[in-house]
């Protein structure tokens, strides 16, 4: 028999789960779940054998700017929004060309939100989305930490869990070879 790894898979995934609840409540809480993709994509898989252990996040696949998001990004001319980022505007490593354009064209329509002119008329959804992309573009983004501050705080906790679920597990598992000793079954 192989030590089954049930308690340690059962920590894992209330690691997780906790991990997703709180970084869901704060993209809730910081206005940052418009269209619900970023939320949505706040998923895992676990991955327990009998000598590994794996526990993989989804959000790369199905939200690939959830980083810019996260991490910030700085801007063209100033750092202030995210100073610690690794990502910057204009240095072509933050994603793809016009995302960001694009990003806000949706943003702005799904808000319905438009500037006006000095005159007080409406500016077109192109025209608004086009001052704010300028705006994010020279200052960046600024850091929310919506999944790594809840990730660090759950991880702290972490280890002594998973000790103890593994304690539990070796001890089934040397319940059962001892009874498989004593009664030869």
């Amino acid at each position: 028999m192989e030590i089954r790894q049930d308690n340690v898979k059962a920590s894992l995934e209330k690691f997780a789960k906790g991990v997703v609840q709180q970084a869901r409540s704060n993209l809730t809480r910081k206005n940052k779940n418009v269209t619900g993709n970023l939320y949505e994509s706040l998923q895992y898989d676990i991955e327990v054998g009998p000598n590994s252990l794996a526990l993989r996040w989804k959000m790369d696949q199905l939200a690939p700017y959830w980083k810019f998001q996260d991490y910030g990004v700085q801007g063209k001319f100033s750092n202030t929004k995210a100073p610690s980022s690794p990502f910057k505007f204009g240095t072509g490593k933050s994603g793809m060309k016009g995302g960001l354009t694009r990003a806000i064209n949706q943003w702005v329509q799904a808000r319905k939100f438009q500037f006006r002119d000095k005159k007080g008329r409406f500016l077109s959804y192109d025209a608004t989305a086009f001052l704010i992309t300028r705006s994010i573009y020279n200052k960046g983004i600024r850091t929310t930490s919506f999944f790594t501050r809840p990730f660090r705080l759950k991880f702290e906790q972490l280890p002594e869990e998973i000790v103890k679920a593994y304690a539990l597990d070796v001890a089934d598992f040397l319940r059962f070879t001892f009874q498989h000793i004593v009664t030869g079954k």
